[in-house]
């Protein structure tokens, strides 16, 4: 159809266009790109049937992870601080790859809660890839583009700028790991003025308690180190001059610190409760059982 690829028409946002033939008619092709990641939501096909045409993706059956942080879901319980890192880690990962596993590399441009699905083991998948965009040459370290996203996970250095960059997305992943440690919602406006939830950790942060910070449904059920390192990697994603963001490889390292944190704890925590249990055994087995004179 494109004569081997012959002739480049241009390149789009999220691959190149041929010009090819179908018989006599001249067409443009366009070549997606294929990514593979198991913290992407997999294509596995697409349906073309006269007025159906729809794209089929691998099933979540957990649905997306702003459905289990808002405050009005209706599930038994809510995320444990484990969960939390694992799903943050998850996404992380995914946005890793786009950045630096893939070439060129990929922004994807609407990193948010409802972005993120889950699988039946809350494993964590980055999904919707409509406004992503890709590096067309080697050593681009911006594309310049209108600006598209959502407010209040909108990078703005890059709606000031319209310069597109990886930061842009390291912001947005801040605004979710942001909520994904307060459960809070990303803009909640009081007497007519919008306030973000950067605003308001950062607020909350200048009271040195992390226990003000982090989800009140979680119960005080975490490692405090392990907490105010992840808020920290937040507030870092989300300064305003992209230069003082770190880069998604950096999140991931420190994210795989803070859940490991995290395990450490539970560990101690178990064993503490085992030999509570051992020394109880060993209490009632010691203990005069004679019944007492009636």
């Amino acid at each position: 159809m494109t004569n081997n690829f012959h002739r480049i028409l241009g390149r789009g946002g999220f691959g190149t266009v041929y010009h090819g033939f179908i018989e006599d008619i001249q067409v443009a092709v366009k070549l997606l790109m294929r990514m593979h990641h198991r913290n992407l939501t997999y294509l596995i096909g697409y349906c073309n049937e006269e007025t159906n045409i729809g794209l089929i993706y691998e099933y979540m059956a957990n649905g997306n992870l702003d459905e289990h942080l808002s405050r009005k879901n209706n599930r038994e319980k809510s995320l444990n601080w484990e969960d939390r890192l694992r799903i943050a880690l998850d996404a992380a990962q995914g946005l890793e790859y786009l950045h630096n596993g893939c070439k060129p590399p990929i922004v994807h441009r609407d990193v948010k809660c409802t972005n993120i699905l889950l699988d039946e083991n809350l494993h964590a998948k980055l999904a919707d890839f409509g406004l992503s965009k890709c590096f067309a040459a080697d050593g681009d370290t911006h594309v310049s583009t209108i600006v598209a996203g959502t407010p209040g996970y909108l990078d703005p250095e890059y709606s000031t700028s319209n310069r597109l960059t990886e930061k842009s997305d390291v912001y947005s992943f801040g605004v979710v790991l942001l909520r994904i440690i307060t459960g809070q919602s990303v803009i909640i406006v009081r007497e007519d003025t919008a306030y973000h939830i950067s605003q308001r950790v950062n607020s909350m942060l200048a009271e040195g308690d992390i226990t003000k910070v982090v989800d009140s449904r979680i119960q005080g059920d975490f490692d405090s180190n392990s907490a105010w390192r992840a808020v920290e990697i937040a507030m870092a994603s989300v300064s305003v001059t992209s230069v003082e963001r770190p880069y998604m490889r950096d999140i991931v390292t420190q994210l795989k610190d803070c859940l490991a944190a995290e395990l450490a704890r539970k560990h101690i925590c178990d064993l503490q409760n085992e030999d509570l249990v051992q020394q109880f055994s060993v209490n009632l087995i010691s203990t005069d059982m004679t019944p007492l004179a009636r």
